[in-house]
């Protein structure tokens, strides 16, 4: 047994073996002792440890990527429930003109498909890209030319949460790192006054916080959440009976034991997590609540965001502003979740006509915002849901769930403008030209971040893990 390892061992079990109640209690404990060591080592090489016996690092101070990024930030505006592709992006004039036709070899989720049902929204071309977009997306129209669509890209489950579970973790089951956790344990934060990653949160909300959890990451990594209106974060205001001179004391008192529990236990992930985020959140009380001020904004902003239209839109313009504040502070990964499900099984132009309506003119907004201030260069904006709609009818007027072939579209954060990647069939059903995955998604956010999808990986459970499992591409024909 080498030194160290002996030592080690010592520091765990300085009672002799007679001093436990059996050998298998010795042997768990020395295990112990050993795997806080190999863990302690593992920080190190990732840089949560700045020398072996020194004191750790802040597990979001920031970390240079594996090569240069094109991005320091990323907005994903999640469209829960699955917004279809061909009714917003990518008119398909062959379901058009086969509209009330029926048509075999169709897999719906809930069974008893109806015939095929044109779009109820007409297009139009925008822009030098010609790219079409429909009636109820006008204002964001205007963009497409900084917009990359993606039009074939598909998925695992036809169910929401697992299919949401595999658009931020990358698998369909609960437990694992989400993408924002990731990025974060990869490359930290530029600002260690608030979160690095941070969620506005869904009414709903399928799958719930395993979607922007932190899996077997350390616990700093997860997402915080962040609300627009009243306290930004629960539980963080200082009670009032206690002054900021005894908060500070008592701060610094859990920390100094914190810190001798530390020394008889070094490297442990969650201790670390913890003793963080008792100063994050000390920080975070002043910080936090001057970030979600979007009030303090002119009236030419708030116009821009629809901050001054109708409360649908209002609330979601309210999260993308406050998204543009957050990567503006150096945050560096927000979620925008729509305020309402994309889920139109029995009317989908009442369904997708509302859903547009709340977010035509914030997702303009922010587009525009990031643009006039220099940021959507650095700012990679990621827009879509965990699945698409199918092209046959439900109910009459409704559209089931479709995860063989669905849009998303990409903007910003070193991605080419004006162009478009892949194709489903003529009626909007599958993949067929350039299939795009999930893992593929994921590979090409890591990469306009600096980020090495196959390089950043986390040992957990005796293998290494990473965003993509075992595959991904990055989607090069997209990138500037």
């Amino acid at each position: 047994m080498s030194d160290r390892i002996r030592l080690a061992a010592t520091h765990r079990c300085p009672r002799r073996l007679t001093g436990y109640a059996n050998r298998r209690e010795f042997l768990r404990r020395v295990g112990g002792g050993l795997a806080s060591l190999a863990l302690a080592d593992l920080l190190a090489q990732n840089g949560l440890l700045a020398v072996e016996g020194a004191a750790p690092k802040s597990p979001l101070a920031p970390r240079a990527g594996h090569f240069p990024a094109r991005a320091k930030s990323v907005i994903w505006l999640f469209m829960e429930g699955g917004p279809s592709g061909f009714d917003l992006f990518d008119p398909k004039p062959e379901l058009d003109k086969r509209s009330g036709q029926r048509v075999d070899n169709i897999e719906t989720h809930f069974g008893n498909p109806g015939p095929l049902m044109a779009s109820p929204f007409s297009f139009q071309q925008y822009g030098q890209s010609g790219a079409w977009v429909c009636d109820r997306y006008r204002s964001l129209a205007a963009h497409v030319d900084d917009i990359a669509f993606i039009k074939s890209v598909h998925a695992e489950s036809p169910n929401h949460a697992p299919a949401m579970y595999q658009m931020n973790t990358g698998l369909t089951r609960p437990g694992f790192p989400s993408a924002g956790a990731w990025v974060t344990y990869g490359l930290g934060s530029e600002n260690q006054d608030l979160p690095g990653f941070v969620v506005l949160p869904p009414n709903v909300g399928k799958g719930g916080p395993n979607n922007w959890g932190s899996g077997f990451l350390p616990g700093s990594f997860q997402a915080t959440l962040l609300r627009t209106t009243g306290q930004p974060i629960l539980n963080l205001d200082r009670p009032a009976d206690v002054s900021p001179a005894d908060q500070r004391a008592m701060l610094d008192l859990a920390a100094r034991l914190n810190g001798e529990h530390l020394d008889r236990h070094p490297g442990e992930a969650d201790l670390l997590a913890r003793i963080d985020s008792f100063e994050l959140a000390y920080r975070m009380q002043t910080a936090a609540p001057a970030t979600t001020q979007v009030a303090d904004e002119s009236k030419e902003i708030h116009q821009l965001y629809g901050l001054d239209r109708a409360a649908g839109t209002a609330q979601f313009g309210a999260k993308c502003l406050l998204a543009r504040r957050l990567v503006e502070r150096g945050v560096r990964f927000v979620q925008v979740y729509s305020n309402d499900e994309w889920d139109a099984h029995g009317d989908l132009a009442d369904n997708h006509g509302q859903r547009c309506a709340e977010t035509d003119v914030p997702i303009a907004g922010l587009l525009s915002d990031l643009k006039q201030r220099g940021l959507l260069e650095s700012t990679l904006v990621v827009w879509g849901g965990e699945f698409g709609r199918m092209p046959v009818s439900q109910g009459g007027k409704g559209r089931d769930h479709n995860p063989h072939g669905f849009l998303m579209w990409m903007a910003g954060g070193g991605i080419r403008g004006g162009t478009s990647l892949g194709q489903t069939d003529d009626i909007g059903y599958a993949a067929a030209v350039d299939p795009v995955s999930v893992q593929d998604i994921h590979a090409t956010i890591l990469n306009q971040l600096g980020l090495d999808h196959e390089r950043l990986t986390y040992k957990h459970n005796g293998r290494q893990y990473r965003l993509t499992d075992v595959a991904g591409t990055v989607l090069r024909p997209i990138l500037a």
